[in-house]
């Protein structure tokens, strides 16, 4: 592969205002591999299932068409042209949760949910037409950047291993999945081994699909979980009770005072979603780096514009506890693996994620897939948790110039994850303006990160490292 970039290649579109539309076989490949492993990783888009029933008293039935209609919507990132493997706001999800429980269960809590999903879609709407979305992700300060992907990284792994959480009730099974996955996708050791052995090459494209099918057999063998039952046939959501009992058809729109109560909570979750938008332009300009052959176009601006209209849609027509977030932090990693493979991996980034998105739809469908899965829906659950938390750590820590940028990050992820969102950004600026006063939106660059050597000052900052220990980092950093 040329290591130039005049080679690189944009895959065909139709162009749309600010959208690209790309059809499949028309435009781009399915991609087997990831279909496969869409198939049986719809159980954590099925996840969202108790959330539902335990906050709004769903009956499994109506909330399986909250799943379903959302999972449509999924498909409509990659058809527009935003390359991600779009999800839910998940760190944000606990947030969410603890403001509706505040309402009495019934239409005034659905009522909650309602408005402040509403509020989230047009938000975000307004910030990508206006190009205000590119703005923010440009001026915010690096330190609160890389505090907001840490923190969210560590909200995932707390919400896993938390009192009550599914490590209490799948320890081996979450154990041995995680374990085998994390090895499979980030270990150096399987990353030579499948350059050297064409089976374990071959293995690899198969992502986390056989994790899961592992996860089926273990969890009974250990008693973590029953064995599945076996249904034939294809799903029942019940759209009829859900638009009758859970949307403004049946209820009625929410007044205003829901509307202004949710106003804080939106602004908290818009901050993780923030978040989010950082971490995939990271993770799409890191996979552009390798593949030299394709452009990676991923734009802020077009990403708000979809899962803006995703969540107002959703808030009308099945309002959703786990939210429609830009990106499965878990998925894109694990198809993003295969990208970086080249060509014969995978010809373009769209027909990877696009491919897994029709294959969840497929799998929602199918009810022998649904009930083959079932058992399992904390371990999926659990898995894509961790993986999230492993990348966002690693790319906010990557986000900060500076050992003070480091500094104030630690503390901004520790707030996020113990108080929420909103109390972390609002500590962030403190700390930004009485750490870098006038400089609060530059910030420094002190030499600390390999990445930043060229534009690190001759003269380290003030109370930084001495040269000669940022230099042994530094070098540090480039071998790693």
């Amino acid at each position: 592969m040329s290591n130039t970039t005049a080679q690189r290649s944009e895959s065909p579109y139709i162009p749309l205002g600010p959208f690209k539309v790309r059809l499949p076989f028309v435009h781009y490949k399915i991609e087997l591999p990831d279909y496969l492993q869409g198939l049986l990783m719809c159980a954590v888009d099925l996840a969202a299932i108790p959330l539902m029933t335990e906050l709004l008293g769903m009956p499994f039935e109506v909330a399986l068409a909250v799943v379903m209609l959302n999972g449509l919507l999924y498909l409509v990132h990659h058809l527009l042209g935003d390359p991600t493997v779009p999800g839910w706001i998940t760190p944000a999800v606990p947030l969410l949760m603890a403001y509706c429980a505040q309402f009495p269960v019934g239409p005034e809590r659905v009522h909650a949910l309602i408005a402040f999903q509403l509020m989230l879609g047009v938000f975000s709407i307004a910030l990508g037409a206006t190009g205000m979305a590119k703005k923010v992700v440009e001026y915010v300060p690096s330190a609160i950047k890389s505090g907001i992907i840490v923190g969210a990284g560590l909200s995932a792994v707390i919400a896993v291993f938390q009192v009550g959480g599914k490590f209490n009730v799948l320890p081996w099974t979450i154990s041995i999945a995680v374990g085998i996955a994390f090895y499979l996708i980030f270990s150096q050791h399987f990353n030579e081994l499948k350059q050297r052995n064409r089976f374990w090459w071959n293995f690899a494209k198969l992502g986390i699909l056989p994790i899961i099918l592992l996860a089926v057999v273990i969890a009974p063998l250990f008693g973590e979980a029953p064995w599945p039952t076996i249904q034939w046939g294809i799903s029942k959501p019940d759209f009829a009770g859900l638009w009758s009992n859970y949307t403004v058809f049946g209820l009625g729109m929410p007044p205003l005072s829901m509307f202004i109560s949710a106003l804080p909570t939106m602004l908290a979750v818009y901050i993780i979603v923030f978040g989010d938008v950082l971490s995939a332009k990271s993770l799409l300009d890191e996979a552009e780096t390798v593949r030299t052959d394709e452009v990676v176009d991923y734009n802020a601006d077009r990403s708000h514009l979809i899962f803006g209209a995703r969540n107002a849609f959703m808030s009308i027509f099945g309002p959703d506890v786990a939210m429609c977030g830009p990106k499965w932090a878990a998925m894109l990693v694990v198809v993003i693996e295969r990208f970086k493979g080249g060509p014969k991996a995978m010809k373009s980034i769209i027909g990877g994620v696009g491919s897994f998105r029709w294959g969840t739809n497929t799998g929602l469908l199918l009810l022998p897939v649904v009930t083959l899965v079932q058992p399992i829906l904390g371990v999926a659950l659990s898995l894509t948790l961790l993986i999230q938390g492993y990348v966002s750590v690693r790319l906010g820590i990557l986000e900060a110039r500076s050992q003070r940028d480091l500094g104030i990050a630690g503390v901004i992820g520790a707030v996020l994850a113990i108080k929420g969102a909103s109390w972390a950004f609002g500590i962030g600026v403190v700390l930004c303006l009485l750490i870098y006063g006038k400089n609060f939106f530059k910030g420094e660059v002190d030499g600390t990160f390999a990445k930043d050597l060229k534009a690190a000052d001759t003269k380290p900052a003030k109370g930084a490292e001495s040269p000669k220990t940022t230099k042994k980092v530094a070098e540090e950093a480039m071998a790693d």
